[in-house]
């Protein structure tokens, strides 16, 4: 199952809003790569496994569980999350996409490739589960990149 969507960072139309730059939105999409812990909800831990140019591999343990995964990305611009289907995890990929279509106005593209089956009957059901469940967390990665951002300001 393929899917994406949009998710705004500045209104500016609304001036009770933060706007956040796009280093900033960038730095958070880093502290989650480092520590997901906040973005995860039942994330214990997080351990780099391996580090390079460009890229992270990490080992993420919800409990007994453990899910290896890999972070590539371009500075500023995008990140992915990729992991292996295993017993306890579905696996798939997650790529978050800075966009600025004019200065000042940033959005997040989240684009998600899963390993669950897209169909007819109780699929599709499934389906929009999965999809609203997700939006729901995107949402959460940007109130967590704002807490992030609020607090390096306030040092």
């Amino acid at each position: 199952m393929k899917f994406e969507h949009l998710v705004q960072v500045n209104d500016l139309a609304d001036p009770a809003q933060a706007n956040l730059t796009r280093e900033e939105v960038w730095f958070g999409l880093l502290c989650r790569a480092e520590d997901p812990r906040p973005f995860l909800p039942g994330l214990d831990r997080c351990v780099i496994v391996e580090r390079s140019e460009g890229a992270l591999a990490r080992e993420l343990h919800f409990g007994g569980a453990v899910v290896e995964d890999k972070v590539t990305f371009a500075e500023l611009d995008w990140m992915r999350f990729e992991s292996a289907a295993t017993a306890e995890h579905a696996g798939g990929s997650l790529t978050i996409r800075i966009e600025e279509p004019e200065p000042g106005e940033v959005f997040l593209r989240f684009q998600y490739a899963t390993t669950l089956a897209e169909g007819a009957g109780q699929d599709v059901q499934v389906a929009g589960y999965v999809r609203s469940a997700y939006h729901e967390s995107d949402l959460d990665t940007l109130r967590v990149i704002r807490m992030i951002a609020e607090s390096c300001r306030l040092q």
